[in-house]
């Protein structure tokens, strides 16, 4: 059972009514020791506003379609990870499988992202315990570094809250871990199933004294995924002590992962029909290895003042090994068909935050600083070799370092935000916030190895970002919102070194000379209304417009490389309900999303496999498609529709059914959204078909304690994609390497899993269930 906690991100409280009743003079005395009138109040979500963990505001008083939901949850549905939640359970997301392994999903939102591949533009933040775990060398997020087995609850703020700080263009993602006090008891899970994988999960929590707590946390996973040579080995460890007072808490929190992960990407079509379980060239293996110190402690000074504090210390280490095509195979000039490609990447980052908060009707100001900074080493070799039989790099030259940096950024920001009670029922929300970034990054391999590129560079972004909205509660049961809100995004290291076009970068990349990027500023306007009915029927509806300026995009050039570059304008609009409603033994909801994502500008892009490239009058450069004002971003589905039943069939057995659906998105390459396939020099619609899937879960408690528990996912075993690339395709339907002047251009694609099923057992002890 998830208790309360003052400075939960997601808390569900039941205010106390100084007095329930009141008993009339007149009562007679003989009927005085009569036993009261039960008075139930509502439930009150307090969410958590601002990056530092503190007190929160009522849910209900947010001027944005603000989503939560708790660890419960998430068990409940049987969810690998946080990914495969969010795509499955919370509106407006979608999820592209663009690796084809389950902990390398691309995460769109409102037709924003959070990946953990470079290349791909990232417009959400994600937030651990108050500290953003966006990696400062490229802004992704390491989805396998994320405790599953810790996490006690998440909220998705939309819009591009400034308070959140950089990288919160379409949305900032917040979780809170779980304490001692909140979740105790011993938990012990088991599952396995499809694809060879096994899983575990061991929780322990408990009080320590009267106001102290422990928690820890261990997660482990191996299986071989269901492409050829997809294994996967995920270890995550989570340990979190502290002290829980009226007036003073702090927690301090170790978190590791240790992870290797192999993800096999896009297939092209004509392969994919062969064999859908085949990989393009191999291997493609990330190593991840990841330790994060917080320290969290809040303080009531008073009946209006309160204090919160975050400090924290991360490093990673990272590495990769992509066997690729040799893009110059070009016999008998350059007989190496492969080519293999090692990264390693180390960062280590600290920071700071302070917050304080004044609580004084009809106000309640907070007003903070914080001060982030990292240092990166990165390196890059390169070693030409044959493809085997299954497509592996096999080297047969000795590897060349062609790329070595370190970077440094730090960030240092002021934030204020006020919410004013005009009214009983309306609210005013004021924020603001004041970021000032510097990104510096020094040629290592210029100066150590007289490599000939020039990346030393040196750059400043600051902007300030204002906010503003409302909220009336017309009736209590019936709440309308509207709000304006503006955020940015600074260049990373690896944008910054990457952006030239005359020197496309190998993904994950190789880096080159640059010229200067812009800083991406995201305005995002927002209304709507939600309420409940009869019978406990809950129910929402908003709109949204988010305007990007000098947008970041990765354009590739249909091989293995590319170049970042600023696009001009994008925007994104759409729409978004939903329905719910807890019905006796049946909690069932429904949501819709209609998403319009577009270029706002014109743009000349590179796109080689593109069959209307160097068809333009107005882009002359080889190899490019003009885009034009109101051309589909690619990757995003128009709708998306989610249903999902629970079902109590008895009280101790469970079944729940969860439904997905979504419409065609264009392919990458395909930004101007005029690429046509003829038959002979392209292949390929230039999108991916729309597609439903059913899962269905259940759980039986056999016991106290003693919970028996499957899952079948994509229960019709639906072949579909979840998205694509246009690019050049080197071998036969086979799988045989093919003379270059036999390549063609084609549509790859992200084949989605097929169906699977898995069955587990989960003991909890001496806790509540």
């Amino acid at each position: 059972m998830h208790h309360p906690r003052a400075n939960a991100a997601l808390l569900a409280l039941t205010a106390l009514a100084p007095a329930a009743y009141a008993q009339s003079a007149s009562t007679p005395a003989s009927t005085s020791t009569a036993a009261p009138p039960v008075v139930v109040l509502p439930e009150v979500e307090i969410v958590q506003t601002t990056p530092v963990p503190g007190t929160g505001v009522p849910k209900d008083q947010i001027p944005s379609n603000v989503q939560t939901a708790t660890d419960r949850r998430l068990r409940q549905l049987q969810s690998l990870n946080l990914p495969e939640f969010m795509r499955t359970q919370l509106p407006s997301v979608s999820v592209n499988e663009v690796q084809g392994n389950p902990y390398q999903m691309d995460v769109n939102y409102r037709g924003f992202t959070a990946s953990p591949l470079l290349g791909t533009p990232q417009g959400l933040s994600v937030f651990l315990d108050g500290v953003r775990v966006n990696e400062p060398f490229g802004d992704i997020v390491n989805w396998d570094l994320l405790p599953r087995a810790a996490i006690a609850n998440i909220t998705l703020l939309p819009g591009s809250n400034p308070l959140f700080g950089l990288n919160t263009l379409g949305g900032a993602l917040s979780m809170q871990t779980k304490s001692g006090d909140t979740h105790p008891g011993t938990g012990i899970e088991i599952e396995g199933g499809s694809f060879g994988r096994i899983s575990t999960e061991l929780t322990h929590g408990r009080k320590l004294g009267e106001t102290g707590h422990l928690f820890m946390a261990f997660g482990a996973l191996n299986e071989d995924g269901w492409r050829d040579e997809s294994p996967s080995r995920v270890r995550q460890l989570f340990v979190k002590g502290g002290q829980r007072s009226s007036s003073f808490s702090w927690d301090l929190s170790l978190g590791h992962a240790d992870n290797q992960l192999v993800g096999n990407g896009g297939l092209p079509e004509s392969m994919l029909a062969q064999r859908r379980e085949q990989v393009y060239t191999r291997p493609d293996l990330t190593d991840n290895e990841a330790t994060l110190l917080t320290f969290n402690t809040t303080a009531t000074l008073g009946p209006q003042w309160e204090m919160a504090a975050t400090a924290y210390a991360r490093r990673n280490r990272a590495s990769t090994l992509n066997g690729d095509l040799n893009d110059d195979y070009d016999p008998p000039a350059v007989e190496e068909t492969g080519v293999e490609n090692r990264t390693r990447t180390r960062t280590d980052s600290e920071g700071l935050a302070l917050q304080a908060t004044w609580n004084a009707r009809p106000h309640r100001l907070t007003f903070g600083l914080s001060h982030d900074r990292s240092r990166n080493h990165f390196e890059q070799t390169e070693a030409e070799g044959e493809l085997d039989a299954s497509r592996a790099v096999i080297p047969t030259e000795d590897a060349e370092v062609n790329a070595r940096i370190s970077g440094r950024s730090r960030t240092t920001s002021v934030y204020v935000s006020d919410l004013v009670a005009l009214r009983s029922n309306l609210q005013l929300t004021l924020s603001g916030r004041y970021n000032d970034t510097r990104v510096r990054t020094v040629d290592d391999g210029r100066i150590e190895l007289g490599l000939p590129t020039n990346l030393d560079a040196e750059d400043r972004y600051r902007k300030f970002n204002p906010a503003v909205g409302a909220t009336w509660q017309v009736t209590p049961s019936f709440t309308a919102y509207g709000g304006w809100s503006q955020g940015n995004r600074a260049p990373s290291p690896i944008e910054l070194g990457c952006s030239d076009p005359a020197n496309a970068c190998v993904l994950p990349n190789a880096l080159q000379s640059d010229p200067p990027l812009k800083q991406v500023v995201s305005q995002t306007l927002e209304a709507g209304v939600r309420g409940t009915l009869a019978q406990g029927l809950r129910w929402n509806a908003s709109v949204f417009r988010t305007i990007n300026r000098d947008d970041l995009l990765f354009i590739s050039n249909g091989l293995s490389a590319g170049y970042f570059s600023n696009v001009g304008r994008t925007v994104r609009q759409g729409v978004e309900l939903g329905v719910s409603q807890q019905a006796g033994a049946l909690n069932w909801a429904l949501s819709y999303s209609w998403l319009r994502a577009t270029f706002d500008s014109p743009a000349c892009l590179v796109s080689a496999s593109n069959s209307s490239a160097e068809t333009s009058a107005a882009c002359t450069g080889d190899d490019e498609i003009e885009v034009r004002q109101g051309d589909r971003l690619p990757g995003l589905p128009a709708h998306t529709l989610k249903l999902s039943l629970d079902l109590q069939a008895t009280p101790s057995w469970s079944v729940g059914a969860q439904v997905r659906a979504q419409s065609k998105q264009y392919v990458r390459g395909n930004e101007n959204n005029a690429h046509q396939a003829d038959g002979v020099d392209f292949f390929g619609s230039g999108s991916t078909a729309g597609f439903t899937l059913l899962d269905l879960t259940s759980g039986w408690k056999f016991r106290p304690g003693w919970e028996l528990f499957g899952k079948v996912s994509n229960v019709f075993d639906r072949r579909y994609s979840t998205g694509g690339l246009l690019g050049t395709n080197a071998f036969d339907a086979s799988g045989a390497v093919q003379a270059p002047a036999d390549w063609r251009h084609e549509q790859f694609v992200a084949p989605g899993a097929p169906r699977a099923g898995w069955i587990g057992i989960r003991v909890s002890l001496g806790g509540d269930d």
